[in-house]
């Protein structure tokens, strides 16, 4: 004791002071009572497949030691059984616990269960050591790593402390060395006993333990057990054998035709025909799992020497595919690289500006239109603006040597966009074959598909001219090969408004707003051309396509000639006149017409009826009579409406909503609303004289003109009519226009739509794009024949297709429909189209490999199909009758002939023995090749660690495949050591 007069005083040390050591303890204690993983029960066992079937539940934390920061992870098994065990029966389970003593642990469960050896679909530690839940600590920084045996034991002993303090008998490992390895120290504590899991990772496979004679004599050394009565080792094994050569399988694609245009172009039999399916194998490798499960050690012998594990005798086939990363798939790949050139932002000048004449330059520059007309006249020779732009627009010439598509494939290209160029004796043999092709499709179903997506109708020009960009983008020569045909189309278009020839693959009528941009440009074109057919009266119809002279040709690129009919028509002013001053002749006819009906005209209005000569009737009217004369009223001929575009309605829209809401914006909306209001009443005029406002509203707008039953000075009823309240609103459009209205009949009015103005403007609008702009608009009907390339090869029995084509079709209707071309929007659409590519590809190729012809088995077909659809959908499939079945026959034979084909054997060459083989046996090749991975599971329950300690379970896991690798688990009992 210290004395008490004592002066000195003494520091005191606090012992109670947490050190890092125990602070991780306390730390991961604290983690597993809020993960609830203490004081609970024991999961139930793991069923069969569900390691392959169930998900996994993960949960994270961080832990420290010291300045060293761990992550700590909660892996658990969702299994339906144990999910529903610990949220129902947990209580009951302590219970029964309680009352019968301890229950089985679930690591020992785990460790002996054989319903779930060799999963195919795990982590790493189930797969090894069969577990169901586990917790794993791992540096938290990637890049560090426990690689100190003693940083590893003291960390692995401070969790043991926690597992022991709070009665947890959940595995703990520590992730040690690197994390490529995949190595971990682990330990679990369980009521009585403790699990140590130890692993051994190598490079190379030690010899001696090479087989499984060598690994049996490692697990009974690490069990201890020199006494006679150990138990017999139950052991598992499975050998997995590669396949990667296919014999018998044809090549995916068929070989090019060299006696056709495009002969070095795998998958192109024509230009309108876009190719499909994969260029190598889908699929790499077969590999097939032979597995022997629990059998005693005294049934098989593997030694250096000797192996019953034939696989021929394996009691388990199963089989899994490993599909090619890149299997280059035809589809995908042409789409893929056509959608690049969107990004592409140059013109067509510059990209075939080397390429172009200069010898006639001055009359390829479409920009020096206006110059030309202002030169001076010589003579009386004026050239007009028609003159020009047609002089401009059908003279490119190109050099041969520097054109992107050779002329020969370019007149081929335009003779199938244009069957009608074609001679009466040439025969489509694409054409033809189309057809059959057509006859086995689902026509419904491509029916369908037209309505969902805003694209254009199967067939068309401008179905056609997308497959032949894409071919042409792939096959000759990329974005100026694509800039070169979309002049020449550009230049047909032309040819054919300025001959009055229709576009073929292009319906007449009214610009269909279902269908996309530029196929609605396609139709205003081919109207235009209907309408100035009809309005020429020298061509009534139209005449036989005569062939356009093409700058590009064989004759043309060698001496120009092809231009020389153009030429000589431009040069004397030929037919072109009249196609310029059309509106000057409608004017003169207009003020002869006028004058000759001036004196009627000035006092027109709509209670006033003056005759003159009916002109333009098209039919009576039944049982309708005028009012005031009682005369028969007719239909007159009218104007057809103005066909307009879709981006001509959104233009016109936004043109009348500019106006505003002001007086004046309103008269002028109302005047160009009224267009076609005022050509109607005149043509009705000019049909029927002596009418009046009544009368054309009767006709034109029955609602308007109401009429009622009343007496009269008699007391007859009698039916009397009168124009409704909207038509008797002072200042009433209807009445204006009525009263400006003259009798002129539709051949002799201005024209509501001006064919020439609305041609050129198409024209315009096609020249002005860039390649990469038609790309876009050309991808609607590329997709839309994509996807019935997809269908056309669609396998009815592949499950997961059907919901991939759902999905794609859905996809593509969004899309196209959009009001925006957006290029990314296309990429998703075009991975969605190469998936659906690669699905179809896999099926097909197996159903070539596990055909009905290897087998002598008839009645086999359905048995193969099942399989092969379930290889499709399952990761891992097992073989039914192993190689005994019609499955494994094949691929038993599969294998052989691979075998025979690495050792340069041919199927005859055993048939053929002469003297110095008649000594050799018939054949040395064996049927399988030497296993890729062999796979050992060693179990036995065994007192540990001494011969009257508790038995308990043991196993060790090893893998044989490029390195050598063991996994134990060793339990050893805690009461009695």
């Amino acid at each position: 004791m210290v004395p008490e007069d004592e002066s000195e005083v003494f520091e005191i040390t606090d012992f109670t002071t947490a050190s890092d050591w125990e602070r991780f303890i306390a730390r991961f204690e604290e983690i597993l009572h809020e993960w609830k993983l203490v004081n609970r029960g024991y999961l139930p066992p793991v069923k069969k497949g569900d390691f392959a079937s169930c998900n996994w539940d993960e949960k994270c934390d961080e832990l420290q030691f010291a300045d060293f920061k761990f992550k700590v992870t909660y892996m658990v098994l969702k299994s339906h059984n144990a999910t529903t065990k610990n949220a129902k029966e947990v209580k009951e389970d302590e219970n029964e616990q309680e009352d019968e003593g301890e229950g089985t642990p679930t690591v020992f469960s785990d460790l002996m269960n054989m319903e779930n050896d060799f999963p195919f679909r795990a982590h790493c530690l189930s797969r090894w050591y069969g577990l169901q839940e586990f917790l794993i600590i791992t540096p938290a920084s990637n890049t560090d790593a426990i690689d100190s045996e003693s940083r590893s034991k003291l960390l692995l002993s401070s969790a043991s402390v926690a597992l022991n303090n709070t009665g947890c008998t959940i595995p703990v490992y520590v992730q040690i060395q690197q994390r490529w390895r995949k190595l971990y120290s682990g330990t679990a504590i369980v009521p009585g006993a403790s699990v140590e899991f130890e692993m051994i990772h190598l490079k190379k496979t030690p010899p001696q333990y090479n087989h499984l004679a060598g690994l049996l004599d490692v697990f009974k050394s690490k069990l201890g057990c020199v006494y006679i009565s150990m138990p017999p080792v139950s052991v598992s094994v499975r050998f997995t054998y590669i396949l990667q050569e296919w014999i018998h399988c044809p090549w995916p694609q068929e070989p090019p035709d060299f006696s056709t245009i495009s002969e070095c172009d795998v998958g192109c039999t024509n230009f309108g025909n876009l190719p499909f399916g994969a260029c190598v194998d889908p699929i790499s490798e077969l590999n097939l799992s032979c597995t022997w499960p629990s059998l005693s050690e005294d049934m098989i012998v593997e030694n250096n020497v000797y192996s019953d594990l034939d696989p021929l005798q394996a009691p388990q086939w199963s089989v899994k595919l490993t599909m090619t990363e890149d299997a280059q798939c035809l589809l995908g790949e042409y789409l893929r690289e056509f959608l690049k050139l969107s990004q592409h932002t140059e013109t067509t000048d510059e990209l075939l500006g080397n390429a172009l004449d200069d010898s006639d330059k001055d009359q390829t520059d479409i920009s020096q239109a206006l110059q030309r007309l202002t030169e001076p006249a010589v003579g009386y020779n004026i050239p007009t603006l028609g003159h020009v732009v047609s002089s401009a627009t059908t003279k490119l010439k190109m050099k041969p040597e520097e054109a992107p598509i050779p002329g020969e494939v370019l007149n081929e290209i335009l003779l199938y966009l244009f069957p009608d160029a074609k001679k009466s004796d040439e025969k489509s043999e694409g054409k033809d074959r189309e057809s059959a092709e057509k006859s086995t499709r689902s026509l419904k179903l491509i029916e369908d598909l037209g309505k969902q997506l805003k694209s254009s109708p199967v067939d068309g020009l401008s179905h056609r001219l997308a497959i032949c960009f894409c071919l042409v983008n792939h096959n000759q020569g990329g974005l100026r090969a694509v800039a070169h045909l979309w002049q020449e189309f550009v230049l047909e278009m032309r040819y054919r408004w300025e001959n009055n020839y229709y576009i073929t693959g292009v319906e007449h009528g009214q610009p269909n707003m279902k269908s996309s941009i530029l196929h609605q440009k396609l139709q205003m074109l081919n109207c235009c051309i209907e309408r100035k057919i009809k309005r020429e009266s020298s061509r009534p119809q139209s005449p036989t396509y005569q062939r356009r002279p093409r700058s590009t040709s064989p004759q043309a690129l060698s001496s120009g000639s092809g231009d020389s009919e153009n030429r000589k028509r431009v040069e004397s002013g030929g037919s072109s006149s009249d196609e310029e001053f059309f509106e000057c002749a409608e004017k003169e006819d207009e003020v002869d017409e006028g004058n000759q009906d001036s004196s009627a005209s000035e006092a027109f209005s709509d209670t006033t009826p003056h005759s003159h000569k009916p002109e333009g009737r098209l039919a009576p009217i039944k049982d309708m009579k005028l009012l005031n004369s009682r005369e028969q009223m007719y239909i007159p001929i009218t104007q057809e409406p103005s066909p307009m575009t879709e981006d001509m309605l959104e233009e016109h829209a936004e043109v009348l909503a500019k106006l505003g809401s002001s007086a004046e914006g309103t008269q002028l909306r109302a005047r160009m609303q009224s267009a076609c209001l005022l050509s109607d009443m005149e043509s009705f005029k000019a049909a029927n004289p002596n009418c009046t406002l009544d009368d054309f509203v009767r006709w034109y707008s029955p609602r308007d003109y109401i009429t009622e039953e009343v007496e009269n000075e008699n007391g007859e009823k009698v039916i009397k009519g009168q124009l409704s309240s909207r038509m008797k609103i002072p200042g009433n459009m209807w009445v204006e226009v009525w009263q400006g209205a003259k009798p002129i009949p539709a051949r002799r009015q201005r024209r509501l739509f001006d064919d020439t103005k609305e041609a050129e403007k198409v024209l315009h609008f096609l020249a002005a794009m860039k390649p990469g702009q038609v790309v876009l608009h050309l991808m609607p009907m590329l997709v839309h024949a994509a996807i019935l390339k997809v269908i056309e090869n669609e396998d009815q029995d592949t499950e997961n297709l059907k919901t991939l084509l759902d999905q794609v079709i859905n996809k593509a209707a969004k899309v196209t429909r959009s009001p925006v071309l957006d290029t990314r929007k296309y990429e998703d659409l075009v991975r969605l189209i190469e998936l659906s590519e690669t699905v179809i590809a896999r099926a097909k190729s197996l159903k070539t490999k596990f055909t009905i012809d290897l087998l002598d088995m008839p009645t086999a077909d359905e048995e193969l199909e099942t399989f092969v659809n379930s290889l499709l959908k399952q990761p891992e499939v097992m073989v039914r009758g192993g190689p005994c079945g019609p499955a494994g026959s094949i691929i038993h034979k599969l294998f052989t002939a691979a075998q025979r084909a690495s050792h340069m054997l041919l199927d005859d060459e055993e048939g053929d023995i002469n003297l110095e083989d008649l000594q050799k046996p018939t054949s040395s090749v064996p049927d399988f090749p030497p296993p890729s991975a062999r796979e050992y599971i060693l179990r036995a329950m065994v007192p540990r660690p001494a011969p009257y300690s508790r038995v308990l379970p043991q196993k060790m896991y090893c893998v044989l495949v490029d390195d050598f690798r063991l996994a134990g688990a060793f339990s050893s009992d805690t009461t009695f050591q």
